[in-house]
Parts: structure tokens; sequence; C-alpha cells
């Protein structure tokens, strides 16, 4: 009997042709939940687009499962933990949908130049006003690109085509590759001061979300107009609308928001804002590429060959018993570190320490990468990615064993080096409570800490004095921001002191600079450690 491949949405032709020869292809309406459950029992592999919520209770359904497919970039409808839980592996297409991603933010930089939009409604209601729809060129330009990821890469190359200059804001990316790709790295205010255009191109964060907001509109140069076609709530709306109404921004292009579906947004009240519902990947190119994409995925994992976009489970190759409960700690320290460093390093090392390095232990290398990247890019980072990704932006990451540890049994830190000269290093440990595997923290940047690495993590340094601690709950919970752990660790009495919190909701931009301008921090920062 062949594997049974369960079709929840529609899929393009060429991608069932993909599985046809070799499974049981059968379909069903994954909005009719009644009869997913059913279909689920006989599947061993499900593919999704966005309208079907595979979660614990559709996986429970679903013994012989083996893989969960999404024909698209993100995973909101999939339970990632629970799939992992049974040993179900993830996949989805991360590329599928760059080139036209890319595409709709050219699109809508062009519309708002252009006045096309409103131009177009205008004349269509019986008005031929040329005079009120001027515009502006591109050629001689200053674009501002937040965000080289690859989505920035490509809507930086196209845009250039026009005559523009080139300046962006990535500290996650070394000067040397920006350069390679013509274009001038800059800090965020420099490029909102400079640029004539400004197009948004990052991952959806707790540092990233209200990046740009009142403070930042306030400093633009007079008749810019933004383009955001990455992910809601990057720029403030109604911050945006704001400076829209005051004449501080000439217009905008907008197709993500904070809460979607959205169908009521103050900048909708403008002409020269261009508001579309979220196009980015709404392409036949981008949906055929995605459904041949995992179904191509699909056909690996159910052969039991190398699968290039898993995202839960090591993608090839055994891992040791002993090392598996290690994979998602050295993942969580590459993401603290990243937040720590608040910028690219030149290079890493994968320290991995104890009883485990009789093992091959190469995975915990792959497994830190991927956590050092995971907030920083617009894909989706996967353990076959991870390297490239490190290899584009210049850095090493290196792996060193020694057998012998000191106050634990394993212990794995990474440590890297930044370009401005200072180390950074997170280090952590893996306990058992009965069944359960309990992750934690125990050093950071030579601080001895002890606090379980997961939820979101605040980092604050400054000199030990009295007070802190409260004025930093005071501050925190006046925003309505419930701490969960604490713990404060120096090296003597009124000298450098970490302050490391737990807490459980994201703390914007704002709300972490001024937590850090309250206590006089000399460095802030947060961690997003939840499992994805």
């Amino acid at each position: 009997m062949n594997p049974v491949v369960l079709i929840a949405e529609e899929l393009a032709p060429a991608a069932i042709e993909v599985l046809a020869h070799d499974f049981d292809v059968r379909h069903v309406d994954g909005t009719d939940r009644p009869a997913l459950l059913s279909a689920l029992s006989e599947a061993d592999a499900v593919i999704v687009r966005s309208a079907t919520q595979i979660d614990a209770e559709a996986i429970a359904a679903a013994p012989r499962l083996k893989v969960v497919a999404r024909a698209g970039v993100g995973l909101d409808n999939v339970e990632v933990p629970a799939a992992t839980a049974r040993g179900v592996m993830v996949v989805n297409a991360p590329t599928s949908n760059i080139v036209s991603a890319a595409e709709q933010a050219v699109a809508l930089l062009l519309a708002v130049a252009r006045n096309t939009a409103s131009a177009s409604a205008a004349l269509k209601a019986g008005e031929w006003k040329r005079s009120k729809y001027t515009g502006v060129e591109l050629q001689g330009k200053t674009v501002g690109v937040v965000g080289l990821g690859r989505i920035g890469v490509l809507f930086a190359s196209r845009i250039a085509a026009f005559g523009t200059r080139l300046i962006a804001y990535d500290p996650y990316i070394q000067p040397a590759r920006a350069a390679q790709l013509g274009v001038r790295l800059v800090g965020l205010e420099e490029l909102l001061r400079e640029s004539d255009f400004i197009s948004i191109h990052l991952p959806k964060t707790p540092e990233t979300v209200g990046l740009i907001g009142e403070k930042e509109l306030a400093i633009v140069k007079p008749g810019v107009r933004i383009v955001n076609a990455a992910r809601g709530g990057l720029v403030d709306e109604q911050a945006l609308a704001n400076a829209i109404a005051e004449g501080r921004v000439a217009g905008a292009g907008v197709d993500v928001y904070a809460k979607e579906p959205c169908t009521s947004s103050p900048l909708f009240a403008f002409d020269n804002v261009v508001a579309t519902p979220h196009l980015g990947a709404s392409t036949h190119e981008a949906q055929d590429k995605a459904g041949l994409a995992v179904a191509k995925s699909v056909k690996l994992a159910l052969q039991g060959e190398f699968v290039p976009d898993a995202v839960n489970v090591q993608a090839g190759g055994v891992v040791a018993e002993d090392v598996r409960p290690l994979l998602p700690l050295a993942e969580k320290l590459g993401r603290a570190f990243t937040a720590l460093a608040g910028g690219v390093a030149a290079s890493v090392t994968v320290d991995v320490r104890g009883e485990v390095v009789a093992n091959d232990v190469s995975v915990l290398k792959l497994a830190a990468t991927k956590g050092l990247f995971s907030s920083v890019v617009e894909e989706q980072v996967t353990y076959v990615n991870a390297p490239h990704l490190a290899a584009e932006r210049g850095v090493e990451v290196t792996l060193a064993t020694q057998a012998e540890t000191v106050d634990h049994p394993n212990l794995v830190t990474v440590r890297g080096a930044l370009p401005d000269g200072r180390t950074v290093s997170v280090s952590g440990t893996v306990t058992h409570t009965g069944a359960r595997d309990v992750l934690k923290l125990t050093e950071v940047d030579g601080f001895d800490v002890e606090i379980g690495a997961e939820g979101i993590l605040v980092f604050l340094r400054y000199a030990d004095r009295p007070g802190v601690v409260g004025t930093v709950g005071t501050l925190l919970g006046e925003a309505g921001v419930n701490i969960a752990a604490m713990q404060v660790a120096r090296r003597e009495a009124g000298g450098e002191t970490l302050m490391t919190l737990t807490v459980d909701q994201a703390l914007g931009a704002d709300l972490l600079t001024s937590a850090a301008d309250s206590i006089g921090a000399v460095a802030a920062s947060a961690a997003d450690l939840r499992d994805e």
C-alpha cells in the first residue's frame, strides 16, 4: 500500500503530478474540520496553505503522520511544537515568494512616486486632472533599504536600475557584503535623514516591532515616501498617518498591517497612500513555486531522504540520544547571542564541553548557527540554509570541544568577536526533572546566572546602586508587562551589574529604551526564546 498524501487546499497541478506516481493522493476541504480529522486518520503526509489549521488535535488524529507541509512561507497555522513532540517533520517553501515580495515593494514605491492609484480612481470617476497628480522621478534619488536579507537584496538590485543611490540599515550584515551589492551601510537615523524613499524588509521580532514610530518619523527627510511590504507593525500606522497629515511624509505604500485582515486603518483616509491587502506572495508564479517545493519535500521525507526545507527536525543524518536535548539549547543560545550582540559578529565559536563530546556534536554548531539568524532575516531559517546565511554575511562559525567541564555534566557556549572589538558570550546547560528537559542559561558575558532559557528574556547592564530593581519593575508594571522571573548578577558591590528578566510579553523598542534610560543602562537587549 502506497503512503497517503492528503491535500487539504488547492495545489498546483504540477505539484500533484510530482506526488501522483508514488503515493496515494487524496483531497479534503481543510476548512471542514470533521472531514479533515477523519481524513487525517490514514494520512502519512498533509499539505496545506493558510486556511487549514494543523494543531495538536489534528496531529493527534493522524497516528501515521510523518510530515506536515505548508505551501508558503509562514507557519502560523501549523503548531510546530506539537508536531516536533510527535516526531512529525514540518516543511515549508521559504523562498517561493521572495521575487514576488520584492516586486510588490517596487510596485508600491512606483505607485506612490507617481500617484498612480489616486489618479486612476479620479479618472474612473470622470475627473481629468493631470496637474493634481504630478509625481516625482526615482532617478538620482536616495533609496533607503531597511533590512538586506534576500528580499531586501532583490529589491535593492531592481531599484538600482532606476539610477538611484542606495543606502541600507542592517546591523546583521558585514559592510563588505553590502559594498558588493552597491549599497552603503548607515545607521537607522542617518538613513531616515537622507532617504527620499524608504522600503522596509525586516522580519517581525520584539526588537523590530515599532522600529519606525513617532520619534523616527520626526527626523525623516521632508517629502520622503515610505513602503512597507514586509511585516505589519514594523511601522507604527497611527504615527505614519500623523506624519502624512502634517506633510512630513509625502506618501506611503502599505501591503501589511499590525492586525490582519485589516479593513480599517488611519492610513486609508489619504489619497497619497497606496494600500493593498497583503499581496506580497499573491502571484501565480509564487503559488506554483510553493506547491512544487513542498511536494518535492514531502516526496523526499516519505522516501527517507534528505529534506532541505525541514524547519523543526534535522534534515539529514542521525543525532545521538545524548545530543538531542542540547539541540534546542544551542539554537536558543544562538538567538540570545544575537540579541546581546546587537549586530553581526565577525566570528563565532560554539564551544561544547562535557561527556556529550564522546558523540558527534557537529549538529550543535548547526543549531547555534540557525539561532544566530532566526530573528534577523526575513526568510525561515533551517538547518540547511543557516550555513549559507552565515557565509553570505561573512560570519565564520567554528566548533570547539572539550571532554572536561567544571560545574555541569555538559555545557554549551556561544562566543563571538564583534567588529568593534567586543566579545559576547552566553552559556547554557540542560538538566533533567523527571521526564522533562530543563534548558538553563548559566553565563552571560562573564556574569554567572541561572535562569530558564525560555520565553522572552531582557538583559540590562548598569552600574550597581540601590533602587534599580524597583525602578525597572515599576516601569514595566505601568506598561502592563508582567515579570515572570528576575535575576541580578554583579562582580562586586557598586560595580557592573547584569539584570536578567523573563517577561510574559514582548517589549517594543521604545519600552526597552525607556527601561534602559530609566536606570542609565550601558546596554539593553531582549531575546525571544519562545519555541517557534
